[in-house]
């Protein structure tokens, strides 16, 4: 593999397709590099360009029809959190008059128009995919999306008779009138605004049902591949929920409400509790969108705008479906025909035992030498969960310390750990009760674990614990050793078969050392805590970044830096980024998601160039190579920190370096691949549009990872 991407105009270089996203174009140059705000790209406008680009998977007729299929729910889901958090907190700065300006130059308020232009645009684009692309594809492979007009008299029996059974029980009417109040609309439900009339009376009123969350989206009839909504079967029964009324117009709609947790922590006597408070409250928050069918009246449509106390620029009209979310539903069809190949992750030689009844002993493994993980390419259950499964029950192991920020119910992890208590073992598990969705899992997580004996810490006021750290301390004949894992990614066997991420397996003494330092902190009091080879936020992430970029600035023409993260926000590191393009470093940065860099700017950033990968897996992973180190040697680092002002001031993140010689290799293999990938990277342009990378290659990066895994497998 070449050491960097196809130069333009390369025979297998990129072609410029139609850019996806646009903040304002800016001229090939910058009057003022040094200190014009438009040396930064907007954060949330960039995440938009992320979410564009998750939309466009959908429109790419290479992949099978409910992969395509799952990427408009993912866009959706996407866009529902990023209202829940990142519009509710510019809304919150307007309503309380803050002036702040984002680096680019930014009001919260302009931020929020051009959302909305941008979203104007983007969310009938997704329309357009569902309906006019993925439907009739779907319908011609034998899926069916139906509307009730499609359907025979059987078809509508069965689903009068499911509504029956089914659906009418847990429905509950709510109407509007003097007596009823306007009810309360909760977080991303979906709803039916409903007109009826009193025949007796002559009373015009106005009536909710809410369509229940527990019940698929969408109702499969019988024959296992046609589907109507199930908010078109409630509204062909409305007149079960009102009997002796007559009907009038009904029209689906969707609230989105302001779901950030916001915790007063210093005045927080018991973090658990305060977190617990606060997911009540999130119920609560305030409303910040309204999805509503585009044909309703302008007399409800007033209504729940008034109600709802938003304003009319937070009224968005949809033609498709509300909740294209729920389209996780129709992907979990048994139709393997439609659907990626399944791939199985292998376990690396290092860690295959004599049989398979006899697992490898997981510390003699490490004690040869550190492994180096990938998943999903590689088993997180036969690495990482066999590594704390087996500290669990080895004797010779006094404690296990572990950082829990997210996990799933189906982890050995959480068994492991109990069992481990209960044998007497020390085990201290580190619950990060903050972490943003999952506070009410992570909640029950902490409360089992206490319950069996393990010293459960809550976090640290005004950090979140985001850094993936294990420590075993085990006794050996030749004294203690400590035994470690850091990695990029959560301690969660569900996001491991899905997210790229990274991991390292050491007995190194050193970085032993650092994570004892480092859960010492967190479990206890400490001032001024020192680090031998772990970087870690708030303390040593930040400068020591930083310190390499401007060592490798030092060597100009010969400096070579490549990061590869989820977000680059960092006003103070991407000035760095900058300072070491004009000494003439060559930069590459493969950024997921949210990239505040400009790339390719003449007297700016014109040796800095920017790709992102959007495929079949999340690519989480991160990873930090700088060729020159500061004594003069390559050096990677991985771990937990992306480089955003959150990551690096307001959490606690771990980043690892990789030294040994082999596993550098590996790690520069995956650059490498990365780097030459031409079908499903995407190009960062100096005007901030993002051009789809075409080459001849067809280097499809998850691809080529699985076929190097393969080689990585025990050939028995």
């Amino acid at each position: 593999m070449p050491e960097g991407p196809p130069t333009p105009g390369s025979a297998n270089g990129p072609t410029s397709l139609p850019a996806v996203g646009r903040s304002r174009p800016i001229p090939g140059t910058i009057d003022d590099p040094a200190g014009s705000p438009e040396r930064f790209l907007n954060r949330e406008l960039s995440w938009l360009d992320f979410d564009a680009r998750v939309l466009a998977l959908a429109s790419n007729p290479a992949m099978p029809l409910l992969e395509r299929l799952k990427f408009v729910a993912i866009f959706s889901q996407n866009l529902d959190e990023f209202f829940q958090v990142r519009v509710a907190g510019l809304k919150d700065q307007v309503a309380a008059g803050l002036g702040n300006r984002t680096a680019d130059g930014r009001s919260a308020r302009t931020q929020l128009r051009e959302i909305r232009e941008r979203l104007q645009v983007e969310r009938r684009r997704a329309e357009s995919v569902f309906l006019d692309e993925l439907v009739p594809e779907l319908a011609e492979a034998g899926v069916v999306f139906c509307s009730f007009a499609d359907l025979d008299d059987a078809d509508r029996a069965h689903l009068g008779t499911y509504f029956d059974e089914r659906i009418f029980p847990v429905l509950t009417p709510l109407a509007v009138d003097p007596g009823h109040p306007f009810p309360y609309i909760s977080d991303l439900s979906l709803n039916l605004a409903v007109v009826v009339n009193d025949p007796v009376s002559g009373d015009h009123r106005f009536a909710r049902v809410k369509v229940p969350n527990l019940l698929p989206r969408f109702v499969v009839m019988p024959d296992g591949v046609r589907f109507v909504s199930l908010e078109e079967v409630i509204a062909e029964h409305l007149a079960v929920l009102f009997p002796g009324m007559v009907l009038g117009q009904h029209h689906a709609f969707r609230v989105t409400r302001n779901a950030d947790l916001t915790l007063e922590e210093e005045d927080a006597d018991d973090l658990l509790e305060a977190v617990e408070l606060e997911l009540r409250r999130r119920r609560f928050g305030r409303a910040v969108r309204l999805e509503v069918d585009e044909a309703v009246s302008a007399e409800i449509l007033d209504l729940l705008v008034r109600e709802l106390d938003l304003e009319p620029e937070d009224v968005y009209l949809c033609s498709g479906p509300l909740d294209l979310g729920g389209l996780w539903s129709v992907h979990g069809i048994d139709r393997p025909d439609l659907k990626d190949e399944p791939w199985v992750p292998i376990t690396q030689s290092r860690l295959v035992g004599e049989s398979s009844d006899e697992p490898v002993d997981m510390f003699s493994v490490i004690r040869d030498g550190d492994v180096l993980l990938h998943h999903p390419y590689e088993s997180f259950s036969s690495s990482v969960e066999e590594f704390i499964r087996q500290a669990s029950r080895d004797p010779q192991v006094l404690a296990i310390k572990l950082t829990l920020y997210r996990t799933s119910s189906d982890t050995s992890i959480i068994k492991s750990l109990v069992r481990a208590a209960e044998r007497g073992k020390q085990v201290a598990a580190l619950v990060e009760l903050k972490a943003r969705f999952d506070e009410k899992k992570n909640i029950g997580w902490a409360r089992e674990l206490e319950n069996a004996g393990v010293h459960v810490v809550y976090g640290l006021k005004g950090l979140k614990i985001h850094t993936k750290t294990t420590l075993v301390v085990r006794e050996e004949p030749d004294g203690i050793r400590r035994y470690s894992h850091v990695g990029t990614g959560n301690y969660n066997p569900k996001t491991a078969r899905l997210y790229d991420d990274l991991g390292l397996l050491t007995c190194d003494p050193q970085i032993g050392s650092d994570l004892t330092q480092l859960f010492n902190l967190l479990t206890g009091f400490a001032r001024d805590p020192q680090f031998t080879k772990l970087l870690v936020a708030p303390r040593s992430v930040r400068p020591g970044i930083a310190a390499l970029i401007t060592a490798e600035a030092g060597h100009g023409e010969q400096g070579r830096i490549v990061l590869k993260m989820n977000s680059l926000v960092d006003p103070e590191l991407i000035d760095a980024l900058y300072a070491a393009s004009q000494a003439g470093n060559r930069i590459d940065l493969i950024v997921r998601g949210i990239c505040c860099l400009r790339p390719g700017v003449p007297g700016l950033s014109e040796n800095i160039r920017v790709r992102s990968i959007v495929g079949r897996y999340l690519e989480h992973s991160r990873l930090y190579h700088f060729a020159h180190g500061l004594d003069g040697g390559p050096i990677s680092y991985i771990g937990s920190a992306d480089l955003m002002p959150r990551n690096l001031d307001r959490r606690v993140e771990a980043l690892v370096p990789i030294e040994d010689a082999a596993l550098q290799q590996r790690l520069q293999q995956i650059i490498d691949v990365q780097l030459a990938d031409d079908q499903l990277a995407w190009r960062l342009e100096p005007d901030s549009t993002w051009s789809k990378v075409r080459g001849g290659s067809r280097i499809d990066t998850h691809q080529v990872l699985e076929e190097l895994a393969l080689g990585r497998r025990d050939p028995r």
